[in-house]
């Protein structure tokens, strides 16, 4: 009996260690560390057989495909599933489109970078309409946001070269042109003339950075996720991720205005959902091409994974 309980405490020792190696895997913190020497610009991450999966998973869409043709259809999609050797694929990544809501990223940007460079107090007023700006995509707290802040030096920090958002060699990018409410001044961006855009580009790059503590430092990193967390509009990508991901794992913003329809979002979950999509579509029908996509990456990157899986252990 003495033997048996022996035996019986080293597997239980055994399984034990293979539960919190998994927990351990399945729990990897953001940011993700990653050394300097490491390190991947989001371009330089894009994957031939990736691409080619994803043209073909979308072009099996009529309206997708005529869409895409037409220039009113874009889509960025980053498979973070192993994070030390991420995949980026892309349609019409640098078509830079009307963004609605979606600049409020730069505002965010903005009020970290305002903290660290000490020109703006965290204050708990100032958290609050951080957290409405985003989970709610609040007009008032942004424009609140954007009269501490100034327009136009959000707009440098989108050009900054620690950052460069916006890209005019590239299509351009993330921009803020206006406040969020009737008035003020305007500062339409130099390429289309867009008060507020984005490309699909620029936006994976945004997410990129913060997944990888890249914007600022990975303490400022993660506190902006924790802003990005918890969306409380329920549409468009979220109605869907919501059925099967955890709130606290999906940091998203989203836009919205007459036929412009976008959202972006970095799903970061326990299981094999680890990604970045952002989509952004010029037509009445975008809330349900939003709604449809989601399934259809997922399947897409479910499938990799389940390939990947077997290859390990067919080489194990």
């Amino acid at each position: 009996m003495k033997f048996l309980s022996a035996v019986f405490l080293v597997v239980l020792a055994h399984v034990g260690v293979e539960a919190t190696c998994g927990r351990a895997e399945s729990t990897l913190p953001l940011p993700v560390p990653v050394s300097g020497a490491a390190w991947q610009p989001l371009q330089h991450t894009w994957n031939t057989r990736f691409q080619a999966e994803l043209d073909a998973a979308l072009h099996g869409n009529a309206l997708w495909r005529s869409l895409i043709a037409s220039g009113k259809m874009a889509v960025g999609l980053v498979d973070l599933s192993n994070p030390k050797s991420p995949r980026f694929a892309r349609v019409n990544g640098n078509v830079m489109m009307y963004g609605a809501s979606l600049p409020k990223l730069a505002i965010l940007l903005a009020a970290f970078q305002g903290f660290e460079d000490g020109i703006l107090h965290d204050t708990p007023e100032v958290q609050a309409d951080l957290m409405e700006m985003i989970r709610r995509s609040d007009n008032a707290a942004a424009s609140r946001m954007i009269t501490r802040l100034g327009l136009k030096e959000i707009g440098a920090l989108l050009t900054d070269p620690r950052y460069h958002f916006y890209d005019a060699a590239q299509g351009g990018g993330l921009w803020l042109g206006r406040w969020y409410a009737p008035g003020g001044e305007s500062n339409p961006e130099p390429l289309k003339g867009l008060i507020h855009a984005a490309t699909v580009f620029q936006l994976c790059r945004f997410y990129y950075a913060l997944a990888y503590g890249r914007i600022i430092g990975p303490e400022r990193s993660s506190q902006m996720l924790d802003v990005l967390a918890f969306p409380d509009l329920h549409d468009k990508f979220v109605q869907v991720l919501e059925q099967s991901v955890p709130p606290q794992h999906l940091h998203r913003k989203s836009g919205q205005w007459k036929i412009w329809h976008s959202d972006s979002v970095l799903v970061w979950d326990e299981s094999w959902r680890r990604y970045i999509l952002a989509c952004l579509v010029e037509d009445e029908r975008g809330e349900q091409v939003l709604r449809d996509l989601v399934p259809v990456v997922e399947r897409l990157l479910s499938k990799n994974r389940s390939v990947q899986r077997a290859a390990a252990e067919g080489s194990g």
